[in-house]
């Protein structure tokens, strides 16, 4: 897994500092990811912020509740089966994604059955992309 072919696109800002004190902490273990903050606003308009800045080779991967839920290995399993590829991470704003974008996404991926604060699952989603490295090359960081 090369962490500078994922990019997550993210809908508001991390407006807690302990999540964005986290969300540095994973980024400096994944150099190469990067983070795009997209504006809050309607979900119309958040969709078409986020079609404006995929990138068109990229894969979308779309963090919904009624997404497939994987454990931690079968998801670093995953990505290793696509990580040829470069992967565009959505998570939308407080009113969800439109059900275009969603239908648009070549994966439809949810970090658990619980609905959380999108900047929350921006946390969440930073450390699973460092744990999938930490599994793949056989790290000790996982050990479940």
């Amino acid at each position: 897994m090369n962490p500078s072919r994922l990019r997550i696109l993210a809908v508001g800002k991390v407006r807690r500092g302990w999540i964005q004190d986290g969300i540095d902490l994973y980024r400096k273990r994944l150099p190469g990811l990067s983070i795009v903050e997209l504006r809050d606003s309607t979900p119309e308009k958040e969709s078409e912020a986020i079609r404006a800045a995929r990138r068109p080779d990229e894969r979308l991967v779309v963090l919904m509740e009624q997404g497939e839920t994987l454990a931690s290995i079968p998801f670093a399993r995953k990505l290793e089966q696509i990580s040829s590829e470069r992967i565009a991470f959505v998570i939308g704003g407080a009113d969800g994604l439109t059900d275009d974008l969603k239908s648009e996404a070549h994966w439809r991926l949810s970090l658990s059955p619980m609905t959380f604060p999108h900047e929350l699952a921006r946390l969440m989603l930073v450390e699973q992309l460092f744990r999938a490295q930490a599994i793949l090359q056989g790290s000790p960081y996982h050990r479940a």
